[in-house]
């Protein structure tokens, strides 16, 4: 870096030769629609209950009809527009809570009780949205039904397999989805993490991609410090017995993906898959699904008697990384525009591949209104056990 660059770092200029106000603010950009997002876990949809989900202003009310398939409405009775997620099931049809209408699983109106041939013709009914379940998620394509079938779900080859167990994550977090994309890839940020880690030393050993993707590998050698116990299982020592592992981050949209694999060994010790789905119409808040698919030790039982420590560590580093998206995000808020001065290329990268493949925001950005919609899985009463 010479002279000239550390002159412009923090000062809000852009070196010569470049324009800061040419690129769209990231934050301004939404989620494209046109892909499957988990909305809530599978076994929070029980049969004959209806769960309050939501995507990017869109409010949705899941439900599992007796033949077992869920099913995802507009949540709002066509009528009176009281939301279907307080309504009743009743075999495959969802009846409003108000006045009874009935809908079928894709959104059209079966019964009006009612009804006379004296009254008006009646609405046709909501919106239906596709839905399918994987991995122990429910998901919806909010996007162009059209498209829904040709679009595949992720693929998780480590989901399932009988050498790896997984733990499933919902959260809610107060940030743009673009902040968690840049939390994960960027690993020069494990000062954050020293007291639950120790000292780890990351070196940047290559990244790349392509227009839907970007991907980073990352040497890790602790350095020392205490680790916590669970981080200790997860980590190289704690399983393969080395002191080095490599780590492979990869946005490929609207996902991302970890992988660990400890020195000498050819398969990861860890995967991580996660999605980062917005609530409100500004999409300055997300709920966060994770899936960590740890590899099962030679000890048969030994990871059972370890999870809890596992996702005890987990939801620790979670905690830290949330206070530090949700604090950016109320710095742009209160500029109302980003003041970043990136200088790392892998987040400038997978910036522009966000912005790329985003769509713009409908909502104009100010003081944030939008009321959220419940945690995912909580059927509408706060959910609290589960949005943490």
């Amino acid at each position: 870096m010479n002279e000239t660059d550390v002159d412009t770092v923090g000062t809000g200029r852009a070196p010569a030769g470049q324009d800061l106000s040419d690129a769209v603010d990231l934050r301004r950009v939404g989620a494209d629609p046109d892909y499957w997002y988990p909305v809530a876990r599978t076994r929070d949809v029980r049969a004959g209950k209806v769960v309050a989900a939501a995507f990017a202003g869109e409010r949705l009310a899941l439900y599992r009809g007796r033949s077992g398939a869920v099913h995802a409405l507009e949540d709002r009775c066509a009528h009176r527009q009281v939301p279907l997620s307080m309504g009743v099931v009743e075999g495959e049809v969802l009846r409003c809570r108000y006045h009874a209408w009935a809908y079928r699983g894709d959104g059209r109106i079966s019964q009006i009780p009612y009804l006379s041939k004296e009254d008006r013709r009646p609405p046709r009914g909501v919106r239906g949205y596709p839905v399918r379940e994987a991995y122990g998620l429910v998901f919806v394509f909010p996007g162009d039904p059209d498209r829904a079938h040709a679009t595949p779900l992720p693929e998780l080859p480590a989901h399932g397999s009988p050498g790896y167990k997984t733990l499933t994550y919902a959260r809610r977090v107060g940030c743009h989805y673009s902040f968690m994309h840049e939390n994960l890839l960027d690993m020069n940020h494990q000062f954050l993490h020293q007291g639950v880690v120790g000292r780890l030393r990351p070196e940047l050993l290559g990244h790349g991609g392509d227009d839907r993707s970007v991907e980073a590998r990352y040497l890790f050698t602790h350095t020392g410090g205490k680790r916590n116990a669970g981080a200790s299982m997860l980590a190289a020592e704690g399983i393969a017995g080395g002191s080095s592992d490599v780590m492979t981050i990869r946005t490929e949209y609207p996902y991302q993906t970890l992988d660990l694999v400890p020195e000498g060994a050819d398969q990861p010790v860890f995967s991580l898959w996660a999605a980062y789905v917005p609530v409100g119409a500004d999409q300055r808040a997300c709920n966060v699904f994770g899936l960590l698919m740890i590899k099962k030790p030679r000890v048969p039982g030994a990871l059972g008697l370890a999870a809890p420590l596992i996702r005890r560590f987990t939801e620790r580093i979670f905690a830290q990384d949330r206070m530090a998206v949700e604090a950016e995000q109320r710095a742009w808020d209160e500029q109302g525009e980003d003041r970043n001065h990136e200088v790392f290329s892998l987040i400038l990268d997978v910036r522009e591949t966000l912005r790329a493949n985003g769509v713009p925001l409908s909502t104009s950005a100010g003081p944030r209104g939008t009321a959220p919609a419940a945690c995912p899985g909580s059927g509408g009463g706060g959910g609290a056990g589960i949005c943490g």
